[in-house]
């Protein structure tokens, strides 16, 4: 490591959620720079050249991301990067835990509506940012979203376990996050790889092979915020016919434009060309019984949402379309009412 850090064990928040973003590639280490006197976050990535190319990559995206960037982005900050014995370690502010680790260690319990709104907003304005960059994260997903703070508050009695026990419930002091992971961002004049994002939040024209744009990223926030309301992932599957069978539960059929238009690699997910092959092509009863327990999305959301549900399930709806060029955009989303606080 650069004599200018040493790396600093005590405590590994941080490290262990940008951690999670690096994957396979790499490990993250909480440091002390001496130069500055503050501890920092160092993406530490493996010396293989095709990882070290995809480093450089990111670094160029951070750079360009930190360039336009007038304090406002929500978008984790690039303080320096160097090459140590053929490692390319990238240096980052300090952040605290993601919002998927803090669900997990909440045991899996939703945020309060009001502390999803101030999510959304924030992580709206980055994607507005990013888009107006013209860059296309294609990862989004709640690991990828940082909390700025690791600070928290325990609220005891939240929900009854047992005739003599009450699950406490916490909840982060600041609602301030950061977006984090430009290692898949693009911009939009690029070559598109086939796929992107995390198998959950994955958009249904990635999956039907007919490419994609920005709303791919709108899509991934509409699956994030419901995660965030409900404490679970909206699309628990790992297969695409039992995903978009997990659509058309939620959202209703396909639109037959889009499946005519479906790549050779997507046609073996429907029957005479436009039908869905469901039930019939489910791997197991497993899989039908995962499909058939979601609900539809108003009645999702109504589950675990009282104040703001009907404005919430409208803004989900938008960003939930399955033809990309009917989604809100991020500057759309922005000013639907949903983020307006008197919302009923």
């Amino acid at each position: 490591m650069s004599t200018r850090f040493c790396i600093f064990c005590h405590s590994a928040c941080v490290i262990q959620q940008l951690a999670s973003a690096v994957g396979t590639f790499g490990r993250v280490l909480e440091c002390w720079d001496r130069q500055t006197r503050e501890y920092v976050a160092i993406k530490v990535v493996r010396s293989i050249r095709k990882y070290r190319n995809a480093a450089m990559i990111e670094v160029d995206v951070l750079q360009h991301l930190a360039k336009n960037d007038k304090g406002d982005s929500h978008c984790v900050q690039i303080r320096s990067w160097f090459d140590y014995r053929n490692h390319i370690c990238i240096v980052f502010e300090k952040l605290g835990p993601s919002l998927f680790d803090f669900l997990k260690r909440n045991k899996y319990c939703p945020f309060p509506v009001d502390l999803v709104r101030e999510f959304g907003r924030q992580l709206l304005e980055s994607v507005a940012y990013m888009h107006d960059l013209r860059l296309i994260h294609t990862d989004l997903k709640p690991e990828n979203i940082l909390l700025v703070s690791s600070d928290y508050v325990r609220l005891p009695g939240y929900k009854k376990v047992s005739s003599d026990e009450m699950l406490s419930r916490c909840l982060p002091k600041s609602s301030a996050i950061k977006l984090i992971d430009f290692g898949s961002a693009a911009f939009d004049n690029q070559n598109h790889s086939s796929i992107v994002s995390t198998r959950h939040y994955r958009a249904p024209e990635v999956i039907l092979g007919l490419g994609w744009s920005y709303p791919c990223d709108l899509w991934s926030v509409g699956c994030i915020l419901v995660e965030l309301c409900s404490g679970e992932a909206l699309f628990q599957t790992h297969e695409n016919l039992e995903h978009l069978a997990m659509m058309e539960r939620v959202f209703g059929p396909l639109p037959e434009h889009m499946i005519r238009r479906a790549d050779k690699g997507a046609e073996k997910y429907f029957r005479r060309g436009l039908r869905l092959n469901w039930p019939e092509g489910a791997v197991s009863r497993e899989s039908i019984r995962a499909v058939n327990k979601l609900d539809r999305l108003k009645d999702l959301v109504s589950q675990h949402v009282e104040s703001s549900r009907f404005s919430l399930t409208d803004l989900l709806h938008g960003l939930l379309m399955y033809e990309p060029s009917e989604r809100l955009t991020a500057r759309q989303a922005l000013n639907h009412p949903f983020f307006n606080n008197l919302t009923s």
